[in-house]
């Protein structure tokens, strides 16, 4: 693919977009263990509670909206606000282009410029693409949740893979 690939902020008026690449995976694969696909307001919602150090980039391809990445609160406690997770999803019609790769690298220069410590991916369904993608890019498997979820009548066992971004401590 030739097209170049523009990774920016997403903003509200991306809702749409993004919810149809989430719903395409909710409902075709185990990307994601939801069950039910989003209404446009409740992306709606979920991009209002992602601003800040919690951004969600997208990757731009001609003017469309092809693929969007996140960070997120890993736990709500105190003691872990240096860590957040991470979501990557892509538009089936462009994965093995680069975009899926580009937005990861831009969400950890995101979450490096946000102080974040780490990252965590906790990837499901034998994902073996996004376990790739991320050891490409620094992240190390540090543990299965084995059956922890159940989709298309199988039950699912989650990889968790971590990076961590800086050895300083935030104290």
């Amino acid at each position: 693919m030739e097209t170049s690939i523009n990774i920016r902020i997403a903003s509200m008026d991306d809702a749409e977009s993004i919810r149809s690449i989430y719903n395409h995976e909710v409902s075709t694969s185990t990307a994601s263990f939801d069950l039910v696909e989003r209404t446009v307001e409740e992306q709606r919602i979920w991009l209002s509670e992602r601003s800040g150090a919690f951004s969600v980039l997208v990757a731009e391809i001609e003017g469309q909206v092809m693929g969007f990445a996140s960070l997120s609160p890993f736990n709500q406690r105190c003691g872990y606000r240096t860590t957040v997770e991470n979501s990557i999803y892509v538009d089936s019609s462009i994965r093995k282009f680069g975009a899926g790769s580009r937005l990861l690298e831009e969400l950890l220069i995101v979450a490096t410029r946000s102080g974040f410590h780490t990252v965590i991916a906790r990837i499901g369904g034998g994902n073996d693409a996004s376990i790739a993608l991320h050891e490409k890019h620094g992240f190390t498997t540090v543990g299965v949740e084995r059956e922890v979820g159940r989709k298309f009548g199988r039950w699912q066992d989650v990889v968790v893979m971590q990076t961590i971004l800086s050895e300083d401590s935030p104290d």
